[in-house]
């Protein structure tokens, strides 16, 4: 067992304890509490927090970390299949490079989740993993996969297409491959899966793209659709409610313009990058108070890195920033843990201190959000991965 003591614990549960500690068993958390009511026991191994902070472990709900590799180049660029725009049988798992320095750089920075995937290249680009920050082979560090689909909207399918001569080259044509796409696995789900008559001479024949699509279009499986623009926004929800797929809007750079709406619909959103440069016109009306904005709004709000684009390390000052341009702090912190778990679904295991979840626990020597603060310790799965130098 493993002791941490002495710590300002920010629980993300809504109960946050001034003085107190947190014991770790079998790679769960076994206790919380306060520190006039801990027990004597014998520790393997003890973490005076010395009055630092102690959170959940933070999660980055979108990037593609593993998917580009890090200083390589072409070689290792798997992120994007440019051949066909409906490739939803594609799997972040057999892209992922586990030992990406990234990954190093994630948890030493308190990052112990990431939700990786292909970009948007393709209308249907294929399907994301949870995964944690260290292990030593994909499969190892997997909490779920898959644990949502990949669509994208607006201008990065547009571009890739046009270029090529080939369909979609405008935001009509993506929407109609979109919706062409999903009545497709739709009615294969049908003549599959829902041939009450078992029938083998009705069935059709094997199709790997729509067994892809099956959880998606009974709801089973997050549709994560990219969408910066207003007008991209208000298509996917367009399309989510005429086939009633469960989906999460990415980006949603335009998103506080809309706000209204998006609290009306009920969609959540994963916001960012927050700190890259408005290099295409989709962001042309990026703005860091986007965030606070639609919080503030009742939306439920994700702050994502979508590492390369900003570095997986930057995702607590991502939410900092957001906390600095007027979004609530505790909403920020929310932003990086419990929302994002509870946004991809993996907050049964992720995304907040209580007993029985995973112990991915991180001690910082002050608040997350001070400039001058850093990581102590770094536990995932109830290990020690990272240990600042003294």
């Amino acid at each position: 067992m493993i002791l941490i003591k002495n710590a300002k614990i920010l629980s993300m549960t809504g109960q946050d304890i001034d003085n107190g500690y947190i014991v770790v068993s079998n790679g769960k958390i076994d206790e919380i509490g306060s520190m006039e009511n801990i027990q004597e026991k014998h520790y393997t191994e003890i973490i005076d927090a010395a009055g630092g902070y102690v959170l959940p472990g933070f999660i980055d709900a979108h990037c593609h970390v593993g998917m580009w590799e890090d200083a390589v180049g072409f070689e290792g660029a798997d992120g994007n299949e440019v051949s066909d725009p409906i490739t939803p049988q594609l799997r972040a798992i057999d892209a992922i490079y586990h030992s990406d320095r990234s990954f190093k750089e994630a948890r030493e920075a308190g990052v112990t989740t990431v939700v990786t995937g292909p970009g948007s290249a393709n209308v249907i680009g294929g399907q994301f993993a949870a995964v944690k920050t260290y292990g030593r082979s994909i499969d190892e560090m997997t909490i779920k996969e898959p644990v949502a689909m990949k669509a994208a909207l607006g201008e990065n399918p547009k571009k890739v297409y046009s270029s090529k001569s080939k369909s979609p080259m405008t935001r009509m044509a993506t929407a109609a491959i979109f919706r062409e796409t999903l009545i497709k696995a739709r009615n294969y789900k049908q003549a599959v899966y829902d041939n009450i008559d078992n029938d083998k001479n009705k069935k059709p024949d094997f199709d790997f793209k729509m067994e892809s699509l099956m959880k998606v279009v009974s709801g089973e499986m997050i549709m994560k659709t990219h969408a910066h623009r207003a007008d991209d926004i208000l298509t996917a929800i367009r399309i989510a409610k005429e086939f009633g797929i469960n989906m999460t809007l990415e980006h949603c750079t335009e998103g506080y313009l809309i706000k209204e709406i998006l609290a009306k619909e009920g969609y959540p959103v994963i916001l960012g990058p927050l700190l890259s440069d408005r290099s295409k016109i989709e962001l042309k009306n990026s703005d860091i108070k986007g965030p606070g904005i639609l919080s503030k709004a009742g939306i439920k709000v994700a702050i994502m890195t979508d590492h390369p684009v900003i570095p997986v390390q930057y995702l607590c000052l991502s939410a900092a920033m957001a906390a600095k341009a007027g979004m609530d702090e505790n909403d920020a912190l929310k932003a990086i843990t419990i929302n994002a778990a509870q946004i991809t679904g993996i907050d049964d295991r992720v995304g907040s201190l209580e007993c029985g979840k995973d112990a991915d626990i991180v001690v910082f020597s002050n608040h997350p959000f001070d400039l001058k603060t850093h990581v102590v310790y770094t536990m995932i799965n109830g290990e020690i991965v990272y240990k600042a130098e003294v």
